[in-house]
């Protein structure tokens, strides 16, 4: 795996580009070039300079910035709004080098909007990172534009890989991951919310059901790091014949939770169609 990364510019580091951001100065990986962030205020700005080894650029001071940073950089990561991100692509189609790879960090925003305001031989890869991410625990999904090369992927995939996994799909795939690890956190921390009701409902404190609730979750999801085995495996162990965890879970099965599961991602992606169809 390689020990450095190419020149990179964030261009809206926000809190997803934020996040990578700093999962990247906080590798200690060598950066060929430097980094330089954007962001329209002085103060984020100012907040962004503090990280070893960022130049950070406020659009309100500097309004050239954002083609600055991308003429300076090898890799550029795209991470204004949606809305925003076409007049942004104009605005430094013009200056990106000849080897530029330009990484879209916008939900819905599909690689051949990127084609039509950059040209059809810019490499581009989008990405779909979710907000685990911002401790290192993320699920990146990335799909690549048809001008990237295998190198171009791999480059993205190393610097995505300082906050996280990372999985590579063709991008008619992206919205289905991000009903799984997009969503996902959402559908972990309701769950987290239910159980703690159940544990009030018990006559526990509210701050002693919390942190029954959520220190099962986060030693449970830790147990299955440090293990070899299959969730299911896992499930089995803690389930005894005959015991009080198998009539629990016996509970679960008859609600169909794989139905609802399956149902609830469905309606996800069904919503993330509506939405690039602009309804």
């Amino acid at each position: 795996m390689a020990d450095s990364l190419p020149s990179l510019a964030f261009l809206g580091a926000g809190s997803m580009g934020g996040a990578i951001l700093h999962g990247v100065v906080a590798s200690g990986i060598e950066v060929e070039g430097g980094i330089t962030a954007t962001n329209r205020t002085a103060d984020k700005a100012a907040s962004l300079a503090e990280l070893d080894g960022v130049k950070a650029i406020a659009l309100e001071e500097q309004p050239s910035g954002n083609t600055d940073a991308a003429a300076a950089a090898r890799v550029i990561l795209v991470g204004v709004k949606p809305h925003m991100v076409p007049d942004l692509l104009r605005e430094i189609a013009a200056v990106l080098r000849p080897n530029a790879i330009v990484v879209s960090l916008a939900a819905g925003v599909t690689l051949d909007t990127f084609a039509g305001a950059l040209g059809e031989s810019v490499r581009t890869i989008r990405s779909m990172p979710n907000t685990p991410s911002t401790v290192g625990k993320g699920v990146t999904g990335l799909a690549a534009g048809p001008a990237a090369s295998d190198d171009d992927l791999a480059i993205v995939r190393r610097l995505f890989e300082l906050v996280g996994a990372v999985v590579e799909v063709p991008e008619e795939q992206i919205d289905a991951l991000s009903t799984i690890s997009g969503s996902g956190p959402a559908y972990v921390f309701l769950l987290i919310e239910e159980l703690t009701k159940a544990a009030i409902g018990k006559g526990f404190s509210e701050a002693d059901a919390r942190l029954m609730a959520e220190q099962t979750f986060i030693g449970a999801t830790a147990l299955l790091e440090a293990s070899d085995e299959e969730p299911s495996e896992l499930r089995r162990r803690v389930t005894s014949p005959k015991g009080t965890t198998e009539r629990a879970v016996a509970v679960l099965q008859d609600a169909h939770l794989d139905q609802v599961f399956a149902e609830a991602t469905d309606a996800a992606l069904a919503r993330a169609k509506e939405l690039a169809a602009g309804s």
